[in-house]
Parts: C-alpha cells; sequence; structure tokens
C-alpha cells in the first residue's frame, strides 16, 4: 500500500517554526510505522531526528504522536493508522515537552519530575537477620506501575498540563510513586508528600483518563493515581490522630 506520512519537521538552529513534510511510502499493512519513519531516514532524508533503540515497545524511546494520539512507533502497524491505499499517517512529537528537532523532545523537565517522587526503594527495617518477604498478594498490589517504561505518552495526553498546569508533575511520576508507597517493604511515602501531597502533586490530576488509553503498557494510571490519593488521605489522618 502507498502511504503518506506527514511528519512535523522542526529544527530550532534554523527555523522559526514546525512545519509538516510529506513522504510517500510504499509498506505493508503488516510493517510498523517505526519501519516506515526509518525507510524515510535511510533513503529519503537522512536530515530527519526520531529517538528510538530496543524498537520492540520496551524502551518507550519512539512515543510520539501518531494521527494525534501517543503510540510507540515500535508498536504501531501501518494498518492500524492507514486505512486505504493514499492515506496519510501524521506524525508529531509529543506535547508538553520541548521540540529538540523534528520527533524528539528534550525529556529533562519529564525526569526531573519523575526524580521529585523519589521512585526507589526506602527500605522498612527488616526482622534483623532474615529476609524481608512478601506475600503474592502484597506483591500483587504494586504490579500495575512496574510495567511504566517512561515513555512519556501519559505525559504528552494529559489535559492539565497541556492546557491549565504545565507544572503539575504528571501521571508517570505519581505512577512511579505508587510503585514504592505500595510496596510493604517500603516506608517512604512521608519522604514522597512533598512531592505527591501538593497542588502541582497527585491533586492536579482531573481524572480525564487520557494517560490510561494511550498507555501502551495498558496500565490502569488514573486508578492509580486516585489510589495514592487516598494514601496520602489516609496517612494524614493517621498522622494527625497522632499528635
Amino acid at each position: 500500500m502507498n502511504i503518506i506520512l506527514r511528519i512535523q519537521r522542526f529544527n530550532p538552529e534554523t527555523d522559526d517554526a514546525p512545519y509538516y513534510r510529506d513522504y510517500p511510502v510504499d509498506a505493508k499493512g503488516s510493517d510498523r510505522v517505526l519501519d516506515a519513519i526509518l525507510y524515510v531516514k535511510q533513503h529519503m532524508d537522512s536530515t530527519l531526528a526520531v529517538r528510538k533503540s530496543c524498537a520492540h515497545g520496551v524502551c518507550g524511546s519512539d512515543a510520539m504522536r501518531i494521527n494525534g494520539t501517543e503510540r510507540l512507533a515500535c508498536k504501531t502497524l501501518v494498518k492500524d493508522v492507514a486505512a486505504r491505499d493514499g492515506s496519510v499517517v501524521t506524525l508529531e512529537p509529543l506535547k508538553s515537552m520541548p521540540v529538540q528537532r523534528d520527533l524528539m523532545v528534550d525529556q529533562e523537565s519529564f525526569f526531573d519530575k519523575y526524580r521529585s517522587v523519589k521512585p526507589f526503594l526506602i527500605p522498612a527495617l527488616a526482622p534483623e537477620g532474615r529476609e524481608q518477604v512478601q506475600t503474592p498478594q502484597q506483591r500483587a498490589r504494586f504490579d500495575d506501575p512496574t510495567k511504566c517504561i517512561l515513555c512519556g505518552a501519559c505525559y504528552s495526553a494529559c489535559p492539565v498540563l497541556s492546557e491549565k498546569n504545565p507544572r503539575f508533575i504528571g501521571p508517570a511520576a505519581v505512577l512511579s510513586g505508587a510503585r514504592f508507597v505500595f510496596d510493604s517493604r517500603d516506608m517512604g511515602i512521608g519522604e514522597r508528600l512533598d512531592a505527591l501531597d501538593a497542588l502541582d502533586g497527585a491533586w492536579a490530576c482531573e481524572n480525564h483518563f487520557n494517560c490510561t488509553k494511550v498507555c501502551p503498557r495498558g496500565i490502569k494510571v488514573t486508578k492509580s493515581i486516585n489510589e495514592t490519593k487516598r494514601a496520602i488521605s489516609n496517612y494524614r489522618e493517621i498522622d494527625h490522630q497522632a499528635v
């Protein structure tokens, strides 16, 4: 099938504003969109900038907007976004992050917010000389957030970030906090409150569910955010009663 990749181009060193360029590509429906992009780069326009790594949906490097929806180019088949011969497939960089060049964005602010929730185990004290074990049920409690690959799709799709509050730490950061907040081996919810229990933290989420819809790993992101809100409230209530 013959398709047209309509790619947003922008080089901040030479361009005043983003613009679109069309590239006709002969592709099979079973080809990945990433394959079509790499064909353009390798055979038609070597100046095209795109980020990719594993190309198997694990690293999250090639997240972008495909026909207006956040997806991984390596997991999206041509037939998923091009219905017929001559279809136009529009490729744009993720939103809410500065464009470095073409389809590549600057992820520094995204990862700064991610680090703010202390996304690492802050261990509770284990019995001396014994392993700190978990039941299958305790492990399952935080299983969903562990699937996150930090692709930034949820961050881009969030209307709070793009339309209302760019200081919001974003769905991925709250999700990463939840991964440890609900880990029975962790005792660090108090140390994460500065980031999570704030107007720009978990409470900024308005339950639009866009993050859940676009997550390439099928994570129930909004559910974890709401569970984190409840955990914060419970922690504050217990802390207040202790005083």
